[in-house]
């Protein structure tokens, strides 16, 4: 089964920007960063497809976050922009075997996670 691994996690101010990262093991299908903050549930922040040709944006990250997925490397990035500290949160990169025209958006879409790295983000 393919792992992920997250890295690019870390402390910054608000208005700040911070790229992280996660690479797979393997070729997957539809990729997608999720984020939990303490005491919250697990919410859907961004998605791509297989091709990078589709990508999904939650609401509260649209025009500040962009996904993007380099395939050679089996790696998908976030870059986030404008950080505020409501973004702080484990965020965690999620995986499937899907190879659809459209990336899921519910974390019951993906079967395999990443442990998660933190950004925390200061006032």
């Amino acid at each position: 089964q393919v792992q992920l691994v997250e890295s690019g996690g870390r402390l910054v101010q608000a208005g700040g920007s911070l790229r992280v990262s996660c690479t797979a093991s393997g070729r997957t299908g539809g990729m997608a960063w999720f984020r939990q903050a303490p005491g919250k549930e697990r919410e859907s922040v961004a998605a791509i497809n297989w091709s990078g040709g589709s990508t999904y944006y939650a609401d509260s990250v649209k025009g500040r976050f962009t996904i993007s997925r380099d395939n050679a490397k089996n790696t998908v990035y976030l870059q986030m922009n404008s950080l505020k500290p409501e973004d702080t949160a484990v965020y965690y990169c999620a995986a499937n075997t899907y190879f659809s025209a459209r990336p899921g958006v519910s974390p019951n879409d993906y079967n395999t996670w990443g442990q998660g790295t933190q950004v925390t983000v200061s006032s």
